[in-house]
């Protein structure tokens, strides 16, 4: 039986070791989903691929270790005593700078301080844990994280290049600049010899034989200057250019509509975040140009920002529809489908005045879901109401649109697996 080895010799990038950064990672995994879930809270949509430092206490890194002691009683000078004798007790040592604290520096009342120990996560690492709350699949994992495929596109001309990437024209016409500006001098004097050459030969003077030779000499040289001009030279030779470029083309715009009425918590608005963020990353890797639209509403509908969409609470009914009316009126205004693909992502918690279910499950039938590519709605609670009983009739005969129930964030991710299958991705 034959024993072999396999020896991986890769390098390492920037002198760090990634089996030591891995294990880190895996020791630590608790701060770190702590750090990227406060990321996630604290950022934006648009603002969720790139690292994050991860703070981690002192405390936390210690190791176990092993460690002998001397043993028996053993009587010990220490050099400086000048304030106990033996049988003292010894007092704890006090906090501060110089106390038993882990921490560096004075006290703050402005609830900051230094940590003893930064981490940074890089920004493939952050979404991986970002991810794994998701319960994303692997392959989905790729197509979200991964950059986009690229093209190729002409770029111009350079000077080195492929055979088959030479462009003769330009070749050629680099070529001929080259000679006429190597031979702008020499034919110039050229012609001033040969009209003296016409003169000398009008001439009967003793001198004129003698300048009539050396005027034919000089041309002579000079034209066989110019025929030593090459026809084509290697500077002369252009290539086409072409350089990558990323595949998306087109631009996409992506309406957020929550409802924000007081049935709606932190808990029920961070699993709409998150669904929101799953939905911008996978238009990021199909589109150039993406634009978000924040529609919140309760008993009326308004575009905000994203601050307030996300930390503005209302109380109140909830009138549904309100939101939808205002999308449909933003899209005719300012988003022509002929322009734009149209992203539609809802989360609500299912609760509506229940006249206005039917109203908008006739809203999205009949005016919205025509004008999108795909349409989502996320029940962030548990309960059907009477808007998830209605959607479900939308469903039944709508291949663009897609609904699901989501009281935590491992639940979100069955939405975009219609989604990639829908749009040429196994999920």
């Amino acid at each position: 039986m034959s024993l072999q080895q396999i020896i991986d010799r890769r390098l390492s990038g920037k002198n760090k070791s990634i089996g030591n950064r891995e294990r880190f990672l895996r020791r630590h995994k608790e701060q770190i989903r702590e750090a990227v879930k406060r990321a996630v809270d604290g950022r934006g949509i648009r603002d969720m691929e790139r690292g994050e430092d991860v703070h981690i206490p002192k405390k936390d890194l210690s190791e176990p270790v092993f460690g002998h002691g001397d043993g028996g009683v053993r009587e010990v000078v220490r050099p400086g005593n000048q304030e106990y004798v033996k049988g003292d007790r010894i007092a704890k040592p006090k906090g501060g700078q110089g106390g038993g604290g882990s921490g560096s520096g004075e006290a703050s009342d402005s609830g900051e301080g230094d940590d003893d120990f930064v981490f940074h996560l890089s920004k493939e690492e952050f979404m991986q844990v970002f991810f794994d709350d998701l319960a994303l699949p692997n392959l989905a994992r790729t197509t979200l994280a991964d950059t986009p495929e690229w093209k190729s596109q002409r770029a111009g001309f350079v000077s080195d290049g492929t055979p088959t990437n030479l462009h003769v024209v330009r070749s050629m016409r680099g070529a001929l600049g080259r000679r006429i500006a190597l031979g702008m001098d020499k034919r110039r004097e050229l012609h001033e010899l040969q009209a003296r050459e016409q003169d000398l030969l009008k001439e009967d003077r003793p001198e004129t034989p003698r300048l009539l030779a050396e005027t034919r000499e000089r041309i002579a040289h000079l034209r066989a200057r110019l025929e030593a001009i090459p026809f084509l030279d290697p500077i002369d030779l252009r290539f086409r250019a072409r350089t990558r470029i990323p595949v998306p083309t087109t631009r996409a715009v992506m309406f957020c509509l929550m409802d924000v009425s007081g049935s709606m918590d932190e808990g029920r608005k961070e699993l709409s975040k998150r669904f929101f963020i799953l939905l911008y990353l996978f238009l990021t890797r199909h589109y150039e140009k993406i634009e978000v639209v924040f529609i919140r509403h309760h008993t009326q509908a308004q575009e905000v920002d994203e601050q307030n969409f996300f930390h503005a609470t209302e109380t109140g009914g909830t009138v549904v529809s309100s939101a939808l009316v205002l999308m449909e009126q933003i899209i005719r205004e300012r988003y022509s489908p002929t322009e734009w693909n149209i992203y539609g992502a809802q989360a609500s918690d299912g609760d509506n005045w229940h006249h206005d279910s039917g109203r908008c499950r006739e809203l999205l039938a009949g005016k919205i879901l025509p004008l999108c590519r795909y349409f989502a709605y996320v029940q962030v609670a548990e309960p059907e109401q009477n808007l998830w009983e209605e959607y479900e009739k939308l469903a039944e005969d709508q291949p663009h649109f897609a609904m699901r129930k989501a009281v935590e964030a491992s639940q979100i991710y069955p939405v975009f697996r219609e989604l990639f299958k829908k749009e040429g991705a196994a999920a």
